[in-house]
C-alpha cells in the first residue's frame, strides 16, 4: 500500500444564506446531490440524496439542514464520501434549490437575488477547494456550485463553476445534471 493518494476523498459541501426579514416567509435553500453512474452521466442519476431522501449506500449525508438560514456560519452541510462510491459512480452534481415558492419581488418565484448572503463552500478536511455566492446566477431560482468527476484512474476531481437554472426543484432534480 502507498501512502499517495490520487484526487479527492472526503468533501463537504456548505451552504449558507441570511434569515428573511421579520414578519416575513421563512427562505429555504437545500442542497441537492445527484450521482451519475458510467452508463448515463447526465439524464438519469442513479443516487439522488437531499432532505429527506437518504444515500442508500452512505456515501453521501446531509449532516445539517437548516428551514430558515437562522444560525452561525453555514446552514446546510453535505459530507460526500467521493473513496467509498462504486466503481460504477462516475460523476456527482452538487446543487442549491430554493425550495419554497412563495413569490418573490414583483410575485414571481423568489430567486437568490431575493435571498440574502447566500454563499456556498466546498472543502476536503481543512482545505477550502472552493467557495463563492449566487451573485453571477441572482435571477435563478436553483443552481449547481459543484461537479466531481472520476477519471479512467479513479481519481475524483472538483469542477466548481455555478450555473444557473430557472426551475422549480422537481424540475430542478431532472435537469441539474444535464449537459449545457
Amino acid at each position: 500500500m502507498t501512502g499517495v493518494r490520487k484526487g479527492l476523498a472526503k468533501v463537504e459541501v456548505a451552504l449558507k444564506w441570511d434569515p428573511s426579514p421579520a414578519g416575513t416567509p421563512a427562505n429555504d435553500l437545500d442542497i441537492i446531490a445527484a450521482v451519475y453512474g458510467a452508463a448515463d452521466l447526465h439524464r438519469e442519476p442513479v443516487q439522488l440524496v437531499h432532505f429527506g431522501r437518504r444515500s442508500p449506500d452512505g456515501t453521501i449525508t446531509l449532516n445539517r439542514d437548516s428551514h430558515t438560514g437562522q444560525g452561525f456560519g453555514f446552514d446546510e452541510v453535505m459530507t460526500i464520501e467521493l473513496d467509498r462510491m462504486g466503481e460504477e459512480s462516475r460523476r456527482v452534481v452538487v446543487g442549491v434549490v430554493i425550495q419554497n415558492a412563495l413569490a418573490g419581488a414583483g410575485g414571481d418565484a423568489k430567486t437568490f437575488a431575493d435571498i440574502g448572503g447566500t454563499g456556498f463552500r466546498v472543502r476536503e478536511g481543512h482545505t477550502d477547494l472552493a467557495q463563492g455566492d449566487f451573485g453571477d446566477v441572482s435571477t435563478a431560482t436553483a443552481a449547481t456550485v459543484a461537479e466531481f468527476l472520476r477519471d479512467a484512474s479513479g481519481a475524483w476531481t472538483l469542477d466548481a463553476r455555478v450555473r444557473g437554472f430557472d426551475a422549480d426543484p422537481e424540475e430542478y432534480v431532472r435537469v441539474m445534471g444535464s449537459v449545457r
